[in-house]
């Protein structure tokens, strides 16, 4: 049996007690109950949520009589306002060493630094506080645009969804691929994201305003091994290139040439992450000229080259 404690704190958000369904149909997939859950608080008792929805939470154990295997600690939604209270970070400090592994979701990274957990380690949060995070906490190696991070025994995710992941990313490691995968499955996700993904979507950036730009960006991802002119996608939604070219560019601040790029930047990244395929192949599925052209656009984009990328998607799962 293995022991996941949720250690909650006043404020703490309703989302990171969602991921614990990603155990629970664990046990359903591997057909026993190999997880064991309980929420856990320093002084037990009920705890207030984000919503002001109250949840009932066991003491935290003396850490020298836990039995707790894993412990994940939920983030709030401003981390700035208040720091975790001393006897939480007293908890933890002890807890971690005995613990097999302790999880920060979300802003709960910030509780692991402020209690020393992350020195000296790579870790990630929500996008929007990870540069106040790297400033509060130097002694972080902070990467601001991870799903996830695994550095020894200490996991951190980015925001909010981002915990599915991570979770799931657990249940891979304590039970493998396959329970992982079907897991992903019951739970209606997409697919499950590897620690080392963007945390940024290259559409929800582009955040097109009409249906005809939107449906332009479509036919261009499900298009990403053509050439894609604009003159093609301007026919794919009926105008003329030059009334597509204005359209597009006031609407997404980009030109089409350059949001192309970024599709394919970003569909390269993730066949990298996620898949063994050489890099010819890579390239030439995601409508790069060459590996050579793909590398050119990958330090342009990200200032890496692809192989570091597939380099840390390995560290990190």
């Amino acid at each position: 049996m293995h022991r996941i404690g949720y250690l909650l704190g006043d404020g703490f958000q309703v989302m990171a007690i969602a991921t614990q369904s990603v155990f629970e149909y664990a046990n359903v997939v591997a057909g026993a109950p190999f997880y064991a859950i309980e929420n856990y608080s320093v002084a037990g008792g009920d705890v207030r949520s984000s919503l002001a929805m109250s949840v009932g939470t066991r003491r935290a154990p003396a850490p020298a009589r836990s039995r707790v295997d894993t412990w994940i600690v939920a983030g709030v939604n401003d981390p700035l306002s208040v720091g975790a209270p001393q006897e939480t970070l007293a908890f933890l400090r002890r807890a971690g060493g005995r613990a097999r592994r302790v999880a920060g979701i979300c802003t709960g990274g910030f509780v692991l630094a402020e209690a020393g957990l992350l020195d000296g380690r790579r870790a990630t949060t929500h996008w929007f506080y990870a540069r106040e995070l790297q400033q509060r906490f130097p002694g972080v190696q902070v990467e601001d645009d991870r799903i996830y991070i695994v550095d020894g025994p200490i996991w951190t995710s980015a925001g909010m969804t981002a915990g599915l992941d991570l979770a799931l990313a657990m249940v891979e490691r304590d039970l493998g691929a396959e329970v992982a995968r079907s897991v992903a499955h019951k739970l209606v996700m997409y697919q499950r994201r590897s620690g080392g993904q963007s945390q940024h979507s290259e559409m929800l950036a582009l955040a097109p305003k009409s249906d005809r730009i939107q449906t332009a960006l479509d036919y261009a991802r499900r298009n990403l091994n053509r050439a894609l002119t604009v003159e093609q996608l301007a026919e794919a939604v009926h105008l003329s290139p030059r009334q597509f070219s204005r359209v597009f560019t006031a609407e997404t601040g980009q030109s089409p040439a350059r949001a192309v790029e970024g599709l394919r930047l970003e569909a390269a990244r993730l066949m990298i992450e996620q898949s063994t395929h050489p890099l010819d192949v890579v390239a030439r599925e995601t409508g790069f000229r060459d590996r050579r052209h793909m590398r050119e656009a990958f330090v342009r984009g990200f200032g890496v080259p692809p192989q570091a990328v597939r380099r840390d998607a390995r560290a990190a799962g």
